[in-house]
């Protein structure tokens, strides 16, 4: 089966075909195209390899980077039966890390509070919350992520530059998987270390986290259950964030997994843990839970190979019948200890965690109407 594609838009990426003959990988370099001259480009592949009828899309080496139309709208599943044995295909526009983002699709963002009163630690917290673009018209009823570091995850001017979650929620609203509310905790500054460290004084000189962890579980959930339309139970209830942010979160979601079913992990400050002595309730049936952990191959030398260490932990504990985990791991090996690489794999943790999908969501039709003027 020949394949050959046209683009007038055209850079230094390579360009893949991914589909449903190798499970929509969409960077496998033996599905790499040969570039013919600057605009077109073709590929042959056996047909021992392909389906009867072929499902393809092409892409720049990721989903951030998948083809889209004229318009910057998302393209289905191109369809081709395998008895054709050519095509020719025509792509207008692609995404540029996850971009462009369409505006009606962002959340809404509201403060929830300037100085939420944490009772267990006796100070104040802003806290904000991302609504779905149509919180206000749909009535319906959301899941619940809680996120720290509220600084580093959508505004503006932070000192280590942000997440972007506002616009990666809205991409996610195209593909159908932006129905999600999300509180973001603000961290407490010169205090944040100890609030995220759980329970060693050497490192934080007084750490807070089992005070910090009740406050979020306790007194913050119950308020946003009863302020906003959400789905309470802990199947629609996860917890995460980045360095010590994931690492008190995996405290929490250990410590209470009768309300958090679904953890965020993004470069977990592990160091702090080494041993992995992690704290885990024991319960008569043991509770599933999602993990989504990613880390960077230029994050220091030990990143890797503690998330490794930290899975076969948790396989030990499976086996105690404590828990019953399904992870993914994903390594990014020029990946850095950076909000850049948090903000770029938040999109598939969020559609790995909450939708149950295949990384590819093709087949969802688009939300944007097409403006053809």
């Amino acid at each position: 089966m020949r394949f050959k594609l046209r683009t007038e838009e055209h850079d230094e990426r390579n360009i893949y075909l991914t589909g449903n003959f190798n499970s929509w990988n969409p960077k496998e370099e033996q599905y790499r195209l040969d570039q013919l001259d600057p605009e077109n480009y073709s590929i042959e592949i056996k047909d021992e390899f392909l389906p009867e009828l072929i499902e393809y899309k092409f892409t720049k080496g990721g989903w951030e980077n998948v083809e889209l139309d004229q318009y910057g709208n998302i393209t289905p599943n191109r369809k081709i039966n395998k008895s054709e044995a050519q095509t020719s295909d025509v792509v207008r526009k692609w995404r540029l890390n996850w971009g462009p983002f369409k505006k009606e699709f962002f959340p809404i963002a509201e403060v929830i509070s300037e100085a939420f009163y944490i009772p267990q630690l006796e100070r104040h917290r802003k806290i904000w919350a991302l609504l779905p673009y149509d919180y206000y018209v749909s009535g319906k009823s959301y899941p619940v992520l809680y996120l720290q570091d509220a600084q580093n995850l959508f505004n503006e001017g932070s000192d280590y530059g942000n997440w972007e979650i506002d616009k990666k929620l809205s991409l996610l609203t195209e593909y159908g998987r932006g129905d999600i509310i999300i509180i973001a905790i603000e961290h407490g500054s010169e205090d944040r270390i100890k609030e995220y460290i759980f329970d060693n004084d050497h490192i934080a000189n007084g750490s807070e986290g089992k005070k910090y962890i009740r406050f979020i579980t306790d007194t913050l959930k119950p308020f946003v259950d009863e302020n906003y339309r959400t789905k309470k139970d802990r199947d629609n209830t996860g917890i995460g964030g980045s360095s010590l942010g994931a690492l008190i979160s995996i405290y929490s979601g250990f410590l209470y997994p009768e309300v958090y079913s679904k953890l965020l992990i993004f470069s977990p400050s592990l160091w702090v843990e080494p041993n992995n002595n992690f704290p885990m309730m024991n319960f008569r049936v043991p509770f599933d839970m999602k993990i989504y952990l990613y880390g960077g191959g230029k994050e220091g030398s030990k990143m890797v190979k503690r998330i490794h260490i930290f899975e076969e932990y948790l396989k030990q504990w499976e086996k105690k019948n404590l828990f019953d985990f399904e992870f993914r791991t994903s390594i990014n090996p020029e990946g850095t200890h950076s909000e850049f690489y948090w903000s770029q794999e938040f999109p598939r943790a969020i559609e790995w965690l909450y939708y149950n999908s295949k990384e590819n969501p093709a087949e969802v039709k688009s939300r944007q109407k097409i403006n053809k003027n």
